[in-house]
């Protein structure tokens, strides 16, 4: 398993670095090696990974092999939860899940970057929410909508980044496909949980 994760970072930084998006570049400036695990990490999954069939289908030729790859791979790695029951209700924890590879918590150490995949089921709304650190997501499948700071939803395709400075306020709604977005933290606490904005 421990080489399939870093063949996994290996590809997903392959992947940002084709892009060549000037946002994403501190990110890549921060990304740690990859020679060898450092924390060993025991594989956690959560009822979300019941759509990652139905996310393969969802990806298109340019993220297919990064969204294959992660499906392989999912029930061997941790999958966890910012939120509780409290927050969103259990609804929602039934159709959201995360799992870190590059971070504080992931199995490849770095204080500087996080980088990592955050699942949502259909038909949800991840509400508005800000968090210290600066963010860029990369939805890896379609048809999600996302609304940042005040501004109208819109659908952005996959593989175009969507950046939120510190603290700016973000959210996304999911339809019938389910998401499936690289997310990149990087500054700040890497382990915050991000702030509801009611």
């Amino acid at each position: 398993m421990d080489n399939n994760v870093i063949a996994l970072v290996v590809a997903v930084y392959h992947f940002i670095q084709s892009l060549h998006k000037r946002c994403l570049e501190p990110f890549l400036a921060d990304w740690p090696m990859t020679k060898g695990l450092t924390r060993s990490i025991s594989p956690h999954t959560l009822p979300v990974l019941s759509y990652l069939p139905a996310v393969v289908k969802a990806a298109d030729k340019k993220t297919e092999h990064l969204v294959v790859m992660l499906a392989a791979l999912a029930h061997h790695i941790a999958w966890g939860q910012t939120y509780s029951v409290q927050d969103f209700g259990p609804g929602f924890l039934s159709k959201y899940g995360w799992t870190e590879l590059i971070g504080l918590r992931g199995p490849i150490a770095s204080d500087r970057v996080a980088c990592g995949f955050l699942l949502l089921g259909p038909h949800i709304e991840y509400p508005r929410h800000h968090h210290e650190a600066e963010e860029v997501y990369l939805p890896l499948t379609n048809r999600t909508l996302w609304q940042l700071g005040d501004q109208d939803w819109i659908c952005r395709t996959p593989g175009r980044p969507i950046y939120h400075e510190p603290w700016e306020p973000h959210a996304m709604r999911t339809d019938a496909v389910p998401l499936l977005a690289l997310y990149f933290w990087r500054g700040g606490d890497l382990a915050q949980k991000s702030r509801l904005i009611p």
